[in-house]
C-alpha cells in the first residue's frame, strides 16, 4: 500500500482532522458566482431532460444525472480541484495504491420530496472496513442549500459507530451552505438528503473518490468509453479508471490501460506492474532460488 507523507497546508490539515473527527467539513465559497452560474446552466437541460427517479432509495421526487463529464465540461474542474484530491489522496492512498473517480451525479430534489433514509455509501461493497477509509464524497451546492429545501443531513461522528438505519434525526445536522460551496464527507459517515419544505428544488453534484482496487458505483468505462476518453486530459483518465492499479490489477492486454487510448498496434508483452514491496520480495527469491543452484552445482 501506498504510505507516502504528503505534504500539506496548516488549513487542509485543520480539515483533514475534522473530517476525522466528524466526518464531515465544508468548505465555503469554492467557486465564484460566474463558475457557479456556469456549472447550473451546463446541467441545467440534462436535468430537465432526465425523468424522476424511481425508488425509496434514489427517491420519487427527486432527478439524477450520472456520467458528468461529457455532459458538463465544467465539472472536470470539480473532479480534479487540487485541493480536495490532496484531502482524498490523504485519506484514501493508505489502503490503495492509487484512488480513482466513484461517481459524478447531479442531483435536484424537487419540492416537497421527503428525507432519504439514513445510509452510508459504504454499503454498496459488502466488506467490513475495519475503521479504513475505502470512500470520500464531495457535495458541490448548485444552489443554496438550507435547512428549510433539503440540505443533506448528516450525524456527527457516526462514522465511528454501528449503522442504525433508526437513527434519531433530531440528532442529525444540515449541511447548510451557500452556492459555490463544497460539503466534503466520508463514505462511512450516516447520512441523507433532507427534507424539501418548499416548493423549490435544490441542486447539487456528488464527486466522489474511491481505492482504486474497488468496483466503483459509476462503470466509468461505459460512462467515458475510448473515443470519449481519449478527449480527456491524461490525469483525468487516470483518475476514470485508464490506469493500473499495482499489482497488476485492471491492466489491458498486459499493459497500463492508458496505452488503449494511444496505441492501436498489434499485440504487446505483458509487462510487471508491481508495487516496490513485491518487486523487491521478488528478486530476493530469484536470488536466493539461484544461490540454491550454485551451491546444488
Amino acid at each position: 500500500m501506498n504510505t507516502k507523507v504528503l505534504p500539506f497546508a496548516a488549513k487542509q490539515l485543520s480539515h483533514i482532522e475534522t473530517l476525522e473527527r466528524d466526518g464531515f467539513v465544508v468548505l465555503e465559497n469554492v467557486l465564484d458566482a460566474r463558475r457557479s452560474q456556469k456549472l447550473a446552466d451546463e446541467l441545467e437541460p440534462w436535468l430537465q431532460a432526465t425523468p424522476r427517479c424511481e425508488g425509496d432509495f434514489y427517491g420519487w421526487k427527486t432527478t439524477r444525472v450520472g456520467g458528468l463529464l461529457s455532459k458538463a465540461p465544467s465539472v472536470a474542474d470539480l473532479v480534479m480541484d487540487p485541493y480536495i484530491l490532496a484531502i482524498a489522496e490523504a485519506l484514501l492512498l493508505p489502503n490503495c495504491d492509487c484512488i480513482q473517480l466513484n461517481l459524478t451525479q447531479a442531483v435536484r430534489v424537487h419540492g416537497q420530496e421527503r428525507p432519504q433514509a439514513p445510509h452510508r455509501d459504504e454499503e454498496m461493497w459488502p466488506w467490513p472496513t475495519n475503521g479504513q477509509h475505502w470512500l470520500l464524497n464531495v457535495m458541490w451546492s448548485v444552489s443554496d442549500f438550507t435547512e428549510e429545501n433539503g440540505a443533506t443531513r448528516l450525524w456527527r461522528g457516526s462514522h465511528r459507530q454501528e449503522l442504525d438505519r433508526s437513527i434519531d434525526p433530531a440528532d442529525s445536522v444540515a449541511g447548510v451552505m451557500q452556492r459555490g460551496s463544497a460539503l466534503l464527507f466520508l463514505g462511512s459517515l450516516t447520512h441523507g438528503a433532507g427534507q424539501n419544505l418548499t416548493p423549490y428544488p435544490r441542486t447539487g453534484i456528488i464527486v466522489s473518490y474511491c481505492l482504486g482496487w474497488l468496483k466503483t458505483y459509476e462503470n466509468q468505462f461505459l460512462a467515458y468509453p475510448r473515443e470519449v476518453a481519449a478527449s480527456f486530459p491524461e490525469d483525468l483518465q487516470r483518475l476514470i479508471g485508464y490506469r493500473i492499479h499495482r499489482p497488476n490489477l485492471g491492466g489491458w492486454e498486459g499493459q497500463d490501460p492508458i496505452a488503449h487510448l494511444r496505441d492501436t498496434r498489434g499485440p504487446a508483452p505483458h509487462v510487471d506492474a508491481l508495487t516496490p514491496e513485491i518487486a523487491v520480495q521478488l528478486k530476493a527469491h530469484y536470488g536466493e532460488a539461484q544461490e540454491r543452484d550454485e551451491d546444488g552445482a
